[in-house]
């Protein structure tokens, strides 16, 4: 199984995965070597810490190689008055009367509740490639549907770093 990803998603990962070994690894090492110095390891809750904490970075490590390592890139092939990949959209939900905006990612980058909408959600696959003005039915992964109503498209470029501009 592989994961779909932009060039700049792969470059914010290598970016973290360089950050966690060379500059918090070696720190997370010497935290435990520190910590062990105070004494009994059965009740010393700082080694156990630091340990936790150099084990949660191994995990992170281990998930980023992997995720690098399997990823298939993909490139925005939305036209200039379509919806694509990092635009911002601003949407009315006609059964709520409300305006909501987002921003259509891949997902590594989704986070709802900033408005950040997978590719993969049932409204981030129902939006992409569409045009303002449109009327768009999205069907639920339990079967349910509703319709949006896209408003505006704002075009997102992104620096190469991962940073959204």
């Amino acid at each position: 199984m592989h994961n779909d990803l932009t060039a700049q998603d792969i470059a914010m990962m290598q970016k973290e995965l360089e950050h966690r070994k060379l500059e918090l690894m070696p720190e997370l090492i010497e935290e435990v070597k520190r910590t062990r110095a105070f004494g009994d390891l059965s009740e010393n809750f700082e080694y156990k810490a630091a340990k936790q904490a150099q084990n949660r970075n191994r995990s992170r490590i281990r998930y980023l190689e992997r995720m690098i390592k399997s990823a298939h890139i993909i490139e925005d092939r939305a036209g200039a008055d379509e919806i694509g990949l990092f635009d911002k959209v601003e949407l009315y939900f006609e059964e709520d009367d409300e305006t909501e905006t987002i921003q259509v990612v891949t997902t590594v980058r989704c986070d709802p509740l900033q408005g950040r909408i997978s590719r993969e959600a049932p409204l981030g696959r129902a939006v992409l490639g569409r045009k303002a003005g449109e009327r768009v039915k999205v069907e639920t992964d339990d079967g349910a549907a509703y319709t949006v109503v896209i408003r505006s498209i704002t075009k997102e470029t992104d620096d190469g770093n991962g940073t959204i501009l």
